[in-house]
């Protein structure tokens, strides 16, 4: 498989990761936690993380990533009811994301793809995705902190405990990195 791709895989599982651990340590009950009325709330997010997946890789090299199907503004309000279903939802995005990814090939990466109807050459659009997941991502993961205050178990490097870390990274011999080494 091309080394891009390799990459782009891991890094679409680290954020995937991510954000299920940070939903993992929030309590069910505020999984729609909001901060004010304008803001989202980790399941809102969610949903609309799925249906930009579901729209965006069904059909990613044939048919325009914003599908007619989809109704983006209806992703922005509360609809799913707990946990178990939030997860199903957000795995059911993932595996569509993923399943495409993985079956895409070196040869395919300059071909042309339209998102609402603007062209974009595969890498750009899958770069594209990238980006707009690790923000969102990134959105859940504040969210859980504010939720869990200072109950809060950090998804990195622990504040002061970089000393640790790089004594503890250093003293293993050079290797590959895995994004999970830093968790």
């Amino acid at each position: 498989m091309n080394t891009y791709l390799e990459s782009l895989i891991k890094q679409f599982n680290y954020y995937k990761m991510l954000g299920e651990k940070a939903m993992d340590q929030v309590p069910e009950e505020k999984l729609s936690w909001q901060y004010n009325e304008n803001s989202n709330s980790i399941a809102i997010i969610v949903n609309h993380l799925v249906g930009n997946m579901l729209s965006r890789f069904t059909d990613f090299l044939t048919a325009d990533g914003e599908k007619p199907w989809r109704n983006r503004d209806t992703e922005f309000e509360e609809s799913l009811s707990g946990r178990t279903e939030l997860m199903a939802h957000w795995h059911k995005g993932w595996q569509c994301l993923l399943t495409t990814v993985e079956q895409l090939t070196a040869d395919q990466l300059q071909a042309i793809v339209y998102i609402r109807n603007d062209g974009h050459t595969v890498i750009e659009a899958l770069n594209r995705q990238l980006a707009h997941y690790a923000y969102h991502i990134g959105q859940i993961v504040y969210i859980a902190k504010m939720v869990r205050d200072n109950d809060w178990q950090s998804l990195s490097i622990p504040r002061h405990k970089s000393s640790n870390y790089n004594t503890r990274k250093f003293a293993q011999e050079k290797g590959k990195r895995h994004f999970t080494d830093d968790l």
